[in-house]
């Protein structure tokens, strides 16, 4: 069984040193390791580093693409490498690299496609307060979307099974953390999760540039991919939610001018009406999104293939 370990890397040439050394050279059940390095548009000397440590797959981006395209970039890779398992780990030795033992442990029993660790938030030191509750918070509200149990949603600390990683298929650019738990958790696959530890902080995350800006991007990711997976459901429950009591309000409008004899209350009529159409017209868009949810589980099922394949 292959492993390939991947590091999605921008200007890690001080720490990548650190993060390789972490890593295991032997985990039982698993005949290679490998590791890969995604190089997204450096400006430092990243991929010359990672050649001189050793690392026998680099990929680089012309361009910073982003982490959500460099995890991609590195599925592609890994899979096209003939990797059985895919490991995705940080370039600041955030993780510890012990721990990808127990983190493909039950991969390799067979008893899940995807494996989050776990992080001790509440004993991290550098995270703040704020940032702890809103971790809790956003990771509950991932939960209820994707109908897996994972507490810590925004660990990048994940190993995936070749079935599991050619299935992956981002839409978003900001992070991977998020919507791959959505679509695993939509795509029916075995997601497991286990406790890992942290190290110490080397260096501020590049992700967000402040707090504010992480939880805006965040919340609109999640909305966005939720709609993406689960639009027609959305916009069905809302048309209900507006159709049903706009037809009461209209009932109740005939009753009171035809069996009542009562006049006026045309203000009624007119909310009825608009609540009706706009409920039909969220009905309309709910079809859209169902015809379009088919068309791409039908073009993921052929990418996923194309993937797969050798």
């Amino acid at each position: 069984m292959k492993l390939i370990i991947q590091i999605p890397c921008l200007n890690e040439a001080k720490t990548l040193d650190v993060t390789l050394r972490d890593l295991p050279k032997s985990i039982p059940g698993i005949d290679q390791i490998e590791t890969l390095v995604i190089d997204d548009g450096s400006t430092d000397n990243t991929s010359e580093t990672a050649k001189k440590l050793g690392v026998r797959h680099i990929v680089r981006h012309s361009i910073n693409r982003g982490l959500a395209a460099a995890f991609q970039t590195g599925l592609r890779k890994a899979l096209d490498e003939g990797a059985d398992i895919v490991v995705n780990t940080d370039a600041d030795n955030q993780y510890n690299g012990a721990d990808i033992a127990k983190l493909v442990e039950p991969i390799i029993k067979g008893h899940a496609d995807m494996v989050v660790g776990i992080r001790p938030i509440g004993e991290i030191s550098h995270f703040s307060w704020l940032k702890k509750r809103l971790q809790r918070l956003g990771s509950w509200v991932v939960r209820v979307l994707s109908g897996t149990d994972v507490r810590d949603a925004t660990s990048g600390f994940r190993a995936y099974t070749r079935d599991c990683a050619a299935s992956i298929h981002l839409i978003t650019r900001f992070s991977h953390t998020l919507e791959t738990l959505i679509q695993m958790g939509n795509k029916n696959f075995v997601v497991d999760q286990v406790d890992v530890r942290v190290n110490e902080k080397l260096r501020e995350s590049r992700l967000f540039r402040s707090m504010r800006e992480y939880i805006t991007r965040s919340f609109f990711d999640i909305f966005r991919i939720y709609l993406f997976y689960k639009g027609d459901k959305v916009f069905a429950i809302s048309g209900t939610c507006l159709f049903l009591p706009g037809f009461a309000l209209g009932l109740r409008f005939l009753h009171i001018h035809f069996f009542l004899g009562e006049g006026g209350r045309v203000q009624s009529l007119i909310l009825a009406t608009l609540l009706m159409i706009t409920g039909f017209q969220c009905f309309l868009v709910a079809i859209l999104f169902a015809a379009q949810i088919g068309n791409r589980r039908l073009m993921e099922i052929a990418l996923s293939r194309m993937n797969k394949a050798p």
